[in-house]
């Protein structure tokens, strides 16, 4: 898959593409329709798909400070749409200048001149241009004009995340940071994952025999609510069982927030300054303090037991 930054990386010789356009933070399941379909109908117009997206997230230039928590990276996101088949990402620099493109400016700018759309594919609440002015309406009149066309795609699916309320990332925002991971899971079709690179932290957990790696994370990552969680630990693309804990640790009165994950029945790891990844499964209990350092070890022994009964269960199916 070709990733390029920018319209400048686009080659000088790129054909008719099927496109679409969205910040598809998480690539949950509702994304995953229109990507897919994307794809598909490249397939059989025998062109290639192309996925257009932002960064920064087009709110931190237009209301500063209001950065979303992110579901997944850039990086990530890339990866994910390379699974679904999709044959170039395209990230446009979201800055204060692009964010003036009047909607026709765009079209023609991004659509027309560079990626010479044949289709372009989005959901019904598409907008874009200078203050969200663009939508699909407006985007399908055009296409008269500059040869392509436009299919909308409904994105919203729904199950038991969030009560039934229709799939979305501010949902799966929401419930991450409830600590909700498998209400998360049920919306993105995977668990939650959180990167980062491992740095040294206080040690307790070495002290105490449960060695922990000290995830040092991303910038305006979706961090679960504090807790311990059940899943894995990622390293080198070998998934790991883990117990993960999330918060300050208050038995030790420190302040920093933080997330370790133990990787279970694992001895021996040095995975200083390597970068990893933390898929959540479960939540296990809230974060507590105990009366004794006796009475953590007895309540750590206990989560790691329920979070290998928790991935067992899951590996199972």
């Amino acid at each position: 898959m070709q990733r390029w930054r920018g319209l400048e990386d686009i080659p000088q010789d790129w054909g008719r593409s099927v496109v679409t356009i969205g910040s598809y933070d998480g690539v949950h399941r509702g994304h995953q329709l229109i990507i897919g379909r994307a794809v598909e109908r490249a397939r059989e117009l025998g062109v290639p798909s192309v996925v257009v997206t932002f960064d920064p997230h087009p709110s931190e230039v237009v209301r500063p400070g209001s950065h979303p928590p992110l579901l997944a990276p850039h990086h990530r996101r890339a990866e994910l749409m390379a699974e679904l088949g999709v044959d170039a990402v395209l990230v446009l620099p979201f800055t204060a200048e692009f964010s003036k493109l009047a909607p026709a400016d765009f079209i023609v700018k991004v659509l027309v001149d560079k990626l010479h759309a044949q289709l372009v594919i989005e959901g019904p609440n598409f907008r874009f241009g200078h203050k969200a002015a663009g939508n699909v309406r407006l985007l399908t009149e055009f296409g008269e004009t500059y040869d392509y066309a436009v299919e909308v795609i409904d994105l919203y699916v729904s199950g038991e995340a969030g009560g039934g309320e229709p799939f979305s990332s501010t949902l799966t925002r929401r419930l991450v940071a409830e600590g909700d991971v498998a209400g998360a899971a049920e919306i993105l079709g995977r668990p939650h994952r959180v990167e980062g690179i491992v740095v040294r932290g206080a040690q307790r957990g070495r002290e105490l025999g449960f060695p922990t790696a000290n995830v040092e994370t991303l910038p305006h990552t979706a961090i679960p609510a504090d807790g311990v969680y059940a899943g894995w630990l990622v390293v080198d693309g070998e998934a790991m069982p883990a117990a993960i804990s999330v918060g300050t640790n208050p038995q030790f009165d420190a302040t920093e927030r933080t997330v370790e994950a133990y990787a279970i029945d694992r001895v021996g790891l040095d995975l200083y300054g390597l970068h990893v990844a933390v898929d959540f499964l479960a939540y296990v209990r809230g974060m507590l303090k105990f009366e004794s350092i006796d009475d953590l070890l007895v309540a750590m022994a206990a989560d790691v037991k329920r979070c290998s009964e928790l991935i067992s269960a899951y590996e199972r199916g």
